[in-house]
């Protein structure tokens, strides 16, 4: 499903895709390249913070290992 998000800095109109109805990670503005840690619920915005590139690296692992954990991983 694809969500509007607008960038808190650029005010930028971005689009991003969900496969699922609940997200909470990293979001990198396509125009600005601004990065934040946000989070999603029911494809409405719920929290929106800048974060720097060593975070959003790091939130992206965990969310990789959620995904691998909750699709039977290998």
């Amino acid at each position: 499903m694809l969500t509007k998000i607008k960038c808190p800095k650029c005010s930028a109109d971005n689009t991003f895709s969900l496969s699922d109805p609940m997200y909470e990670g990293p979001f990198k503005c396509y125009k600005c390249h601004e990065l934040y840690k946000i989070r999603m619920e029911h494809n409405v915005l719920k929290s929106c913070e800048p974060i720097d590139p060593n975070e959003a690296a790091k939130l992206e692992e965990i969310r990789a290992m959620k995904d691998k954990f909750r699709h039977g991983g290998v």
